[in-house]
Formats: C-alpha cells, structure tokens, sequence
C-alpha cells in the first residue's frame, strides 16, 4: 500500500478524478446529504491518500488556515473498512501535520459519532455538537505536536 501527499497544482487529472469519485460517492450518495463536495478549498488542501495498486482506498485533504491547520474528507474506501485503515491514515495525516506544520494547533470538524476516534489521538472537543448539511458534527482540538 503507498501513501501520496500532493498539493493541488501536482495532481494529475485522473487522481483528482479518482479522489472526487470517492468523495462524491461516499459523501453525497451513501450519506445521503447533497452538497457542493467539491469547493475552492480543494485547490489550496494538501491532498493526501492510501493507494493499493490502481485504488485510491483512503483520503484526506489538509488545510493551513494560518494560526491553525485543519484536515478533513476523511475517508475510507466502503470495500476496504474494517481493516483499521482509518488509523493508518489518520497517524499519517497528523506526520505530514508535524513535518510541514509542525507550531499550529489543529482544530478538525468531526462527525460526532467519531469523537472517541480522534479523542485516542489526543483531540479534544471543544463545542457542542451542531448540524453540518444536517449530519451532526462536533468541533475538535489538538495542540500543537
């Protein structure tokens, strides 16, 4: 399996193509929530990914927001959950975070459900939980690395 972290302008047009399938696929379909899945924050993200052969099987996109840097679109191919994938990406996530961000807090919008998720990575949330394109989301925290 590899690991890819490109910025916007060093995507190549199918593995921008392949990512926003994913997304769209698991973001508007499966959740059922329609929304513009793909918006101007792509073109300034670091876009990180799990490939496995030709499958992009996980993704993330990391945005410097100047006195902190957020990431999110966390996902994992539907055919690859359950393998603890969503581990991998995460810890690799928050090393690309350290290396080319490494004095910035990170503040993440998390789908509640995931809170214990990021809470075993030393994020904390700091609001409650609120609707985002009506799927419930809580804000969370990690000091800088």
């Amino acid at each position: 399996m590899d690991y890819y972290i490109k910025t916007f302008s060093e995507l190549s047009t199918k593995e921008f193509y392949e990512i926003a399938k994913l997304r769209i696929a698991v973001f508007v379909v499966e959740q059922t929530c329609p929304y513009q899945e793909i918006d101007t924050y792509d073109e300034q993200a670091v876009h990180t990914w799990l490939q496995e052969g030709q499958t992009i099987i996980g993704y993330t996109r990391i945005i410097d927001q100047g006195s902190t840097v957020t990431f999110g679109r966390v996902i994992i191919r539907p055919s690859h959950r359950g393998r603890k994938l969503g581990n991998q990406l995460l810890e690799k996530t928050l090393a690309v975070i350290k290396t080319q961000m490494p004095d910035k807090p990170i503040v993440i919008s998390a789908q509640a459900y995931l809170t214990d998720f990021y809470a075993a990575y030393g994020f904390v949330p700091v609001s409650d939980v609120y609707l985002e394109d009506d799927i419930p989301h809580i804000r969370m925290r990690k000091e800088k690395q």
